[in-house]
C-alpha cells in the first residue's frame, strides 16, 4: 500500500536487519524502525512497534531468520531453539506468531549444513511474508461480492495493511472494492484502550482515500439501532477448531449487536490464524496487558508536542484484557484466501485440509 504516494510493506528484511513501520507513533509521525538482532525484533513485537496478527507473524519469521544468521556454528540448533523460545514468549494470543516460528524452524532443521540452514531460514521467512500479502489480496477478492455500492460497513481495531504485510484482512475487500470502482463507507471504532482504530485504521483509510468516519466504541449500538450499518468485518488473532474467534477486546460486543440487529458479521483471516490444536474459544490464551494502557492516553497536544496524560484518578487500578472471544454461532462466515466459508467445525477442518493457493492465484 502507499504512504504519501510511496509503496510500503509493514515489515521487511534488509540484509539481516528487520525493518518495521513504527506503529506506536502513528498517525502523528511516520517512521521506519530498524532492528539488527532477533532480541531487538522480539522486543519490538512485545512492545507493539508492530502489531496485528499477520504483521506479528511476519516479524516473528524474520526474527527467526535473524537468529539463524547470527547463531554460532557450534550448537547452532540449540541457539535457534533458544531464540524460538524468546520470540514465542512475546505475545501469547496471536496464532500467526507461533505458526511463523515453527515454519522457519522446520525449514532450518531440514538443512544438511549450518550455512544451508541459515539460507533456508531466510527463504522460509521471506516466503511466509510473501504468502501473507498474497493471502490478504485473495481475501479482498473473496470479500468483494459483499461490497455493494453505497454500503456502510463497520470495522473494529485495525485489520488493514498495517496489521499484515500488505492489503490486510478485514479491509482487503474495501481496497478491492476501491480498485473495482465500488464506493463503500467505513465506520472505524476508536478501539480503546490503545486506540488502534483512531490511530491506525483512520490514518490508513485516509491514506487510501476511502470515505470513512471514526466513532467512539460506545456509539456503535446507536448506529446499529438506526440502521446505518449494513455489514461488519473484523480480523482475528486466533480461530479455534470449532470457529470461536479471538480478536481485539470489544469484538464480542459488536457481534452481539450485529446479531440483535440482523447485520451480517464476518471475520477475515489467513490460514495461519486458524489453530486446529485449540478446540474452542475457552482454550485460547488471552493476553493481559499493562493497566497503564487504560489509565493513560498518548497523543498530540494543541501546542504540537506529543504527550502522555493520565485520565483516571491517582489511585485508580485497571483491568486490561487485550482480546475477547466471539462464539462461532455469532459469525456469518470467514473470509479467507479461498473464499467465504461457514463458521462451523466441518468447514474449518475442510479448509485446513485444502492445499494453499499458489502465489500466482
Amino acid at each position: 500500500m502507499k504512504v504519501n504516494g510511496r509503496p510500503y510493506q509493514t515489515v521487511w528484511l534488509d540484509g539481516s536487519t528487520v525493518k518495521l513501520i513504527e506503529q506506536r507513533k502513528l498517525p502523528h509521525v511516520f517512521e521506519v524502525a530498524s532492528y539488527a538482532t532477533h532480541h531487538e525484533t522480539a522486543r519490538a513485537i512485545q512492545e507493539m512497534v508492530v502489531r496485528g496478527a499477520g504483521a506479528i507473524g511476519a516479524a516473528a519469521g524474520y526474527a527467526m531468520a535473524q537468529a539463524a544468521l547470527h547463531a554460532p556454528e557450534a550448537r547452532f540448533h540449540d541457539a535457534l531453539d533458544k531464540a524460538a523460545g524468546v520470540i514465542r514468549a512475546t505475545r501469547p494470543t496471536a496464532h500467526d506468531l507461533f505458526y511463523a516460528v515453527d515454519r522457519v524452524c522446520r525449514a532450518a532443521s531440514c538443512a544438511n549444513s549450518v550455512e544451508s540452514a541459515r539460507m533456508a531460514a531466510v527463504r522460509a521467512a521471506t516466503a511466509l511474508a510473501q504468502d501473507n500479502a498474497r493471502a490478504c489480496q485473495a481475501m479482498g477478492r473473496a470479500g468483494l461480492p459483499l461490497m455493494t455500492p453505497g454500503l456502510r460497513m463497520l470495522t473494529h481495531c485495525n485489520a488493514g495493511w498495517l496489521a499484515f504485510v500488505d492489503w490486510g484482512s478485514a479491509l482487503a475487500p474495501v481496497y478491492a472494492a476501491q480498485e473495482a470502482g465500488i464506493e463503500v463507507f467505513v465506520y472505524a471504532t476508536e478501539t480503546r484502550p490503545r486506540s488502534q482504530g483512531a490511530k491506525l485504521t483512520e490514518w490508513e483509510l485516509a491514506q487510501a482515500d476511502v470515505p470513512h468516519q471514526l466513532i467512539a466504541d460506545t456509539a456503535a449500538g446507536s448506529l446499529f439501532q438506526r440502521g446505518e450499518i449494513g455489514l461488519v468485518i473484523v480480523g482475528a488473532d486466533r480461530i479455534a477448531a470449532n470457529g470461536d474467534t479471538a480478536n481485539k477486546i470489544g469484538t464480542y460486543t459488536l457481534a452481539v449487536l450485529a446479531r440483535r440487529h440482523n447485520v451480517p458479521f464476518y471475520v477475515a483471516a489467513s490460514r495461519s490464524t486458524f489453530d486446529l490444536a485449540t478446540p474452542d474459544g475457552s482454550a485460547i490464551p488471552i493476553e493481559q496487558r499493562s493497566e497503564d494502557e487504560v489509565l493513560y492516553v498518548w497523543g498530540r497536544a494543541d501546542d504540537g508536542s506529543l504527550q502522555r496524560v493520565r485520565i483516571a484518578g491517582p489511585d485508580a487500578r485497571a483491568l486490561n484484557p487485550a482480546f475477547d472471544v466471539t462464539p462461532a454461532e455469532l459469525i456469518r462466515g470467514f473470509i479467507t484466501d479461498q473464499g467465504i466459508l461457514p463458521a462451523t467445525p466441518d468447514a474449518v477442518a475442510a479448509y485446513m485440509r485444502e492445499p494453499e493457493a499458489s502465489p500466482a492465484a
